[in-house]
């Protein structure tokens, strides 16, 4: 056996997307109708011009229908940024023959872009934004009745039972699932970092994990997700730190403990160093090139997973960490894609 180098290793995104690939080659093979998916660029961002290129040479690649569409000042490259977005939106809902839409943000900021993540129907929102879907995963609501989404309400307690198979039971469906989050959970999964032994919904028992940043779309769900599967999470953003968590924080006979059927919020007095010094994954998504975590703080052997677009971590992060993930973007379009195809899913079951 060779002696370890001293140098974590390196993975790329790629093996982890080519496992999906797989599996959604395999699910367009058997639909009537490649699905159509439109994706709706208001910008002139550079970011966002890249992502949509991105997406339609993903979606190219595996036979997935892809249109683009361009409002404002991505149409005209002069000013009106953002204009037209909701129209677009609106037409796409309409459209019996779009299966998902996607909207490149940020576009006017994090308010007025929230407004329109809501008016993405949810049997079309690839992204997982709507604030139905968000709900389902805060409360651990794991499968629901696609006619749900016609309610103007959210679910009752009951829905969010205790599930023991990742299968949905007769009659339900996945929820989706806002998609860098859960390729993050994704790659999380295929590293080991979850114990396949445990059962379904606590498989991140006993990891600790800092996600970095508290964002609406990245870090607090991501931080949700892992919660609500086991793990124990600090949530930390620029003014405080948050402790995620199912397991009871009172002590006591065990008898007297309540395990939650979904993670529980609870403020921290912990720093960002004491965080990083018992955590076995650490996740960074601060969009800042000046931003990056301290390779000294590091739990020796952690793994670390950079979602960025700038380099979150120091260079030398492989000399504490076993494992570092650089990149998460392009498992994020697999996921992206394989919530298109549930979409579709959800609409059969609809028609029926």
């Amino acid at each position: 056996m060779a002696l370890h180098s001293g140098k974590g290793l390196l993975l790329k995104a790629d093996p982890i997307a080519a496992a999906f690939r797989d599996e959604i080659q395999l699910a367009l093979s058997r639909v009537s109708r490649r699905p159509r998916l439109v994706g709706i660029l208001a910008t002139s961002s550079a970011p966002s011009k890249f992502y949509a290129d991105f997406t339609k040479k993903q979606c190219e690649d595996l036979g997935v229908e892809f249109v683009l569409k361009k409002t404002g000042a991505a149409d005209t490259g002069d000013l009106g940024e953002g204009e037209g977005v909701e129209q677009a939106i609106i037409e796409a809902n309409e459209d019996e023959n779009v299966d998902g839409i996607m909207v490149y943000y940020p576009i006017f900021g994090a308010q007025q872009d929230h407004y329109l993540q809501q008016v993405v129907s949810p049997y079309k929102d690839v992204e997982g934004l709507h604030f139905k879907f968000h709900y389902n995963l805060y409360h651990n609501i794991r499968f629901i009745e696609p006619k749900s989404l016609l309610s103007s309400g959210v679910p009752s307690a009951a829905s969010s039972r205790v599930v023991e198979s990742e299968e949905p039971p007769t009659g339900l469906v996945k929820s989706i699932i806002p998609c860098t989050p859960l390729a993050i959970v994704k790659c999380l999964e295929h590293i080991g970092v979850y114990n396949k032994i445990l059962p379904y919904g606590d498989r991140a028992y006993g990891k600790t994990i800092t996600v970095i940043n508290r964002s609406e779309v990245v870090g607090r769900p991501l931080a949700a997700l892992l919660a609500n599967d086991g793990a124990r999470v600090f949530s930390v953003d620029i003014d405080s730190v948050q402790e995620y968590t199912k397991r009871p924080q009172v002590t006591g006979p065990a008898s007297a403990r309540q395990y939650h059927p979904r993670h529980v919020v609870h403020p921290s007095n912990a720093s960002l160093q004491e965080c990083l010094a018992i955590s076995d994954v650490v996740v960074s998504a601060v969009p800042s090139a000046s931003y990056k975590v301290k390779t000294e703080w590091l739990k020796d052997g952690c793994v670390c997973v950079n979602v960025a677009a700038d380099k979150n971590f120091e260079s030398d992060v492989r000399d504490k960490a076993s494992m570092y993930i650089p990149a998460v973007g392009k498992v994020t379009i697999i996921m992206l894609l394989r919530n298109l195809l549930r979409l579709q899913q959800y609409k059969a079951i609809l028609i029926e």
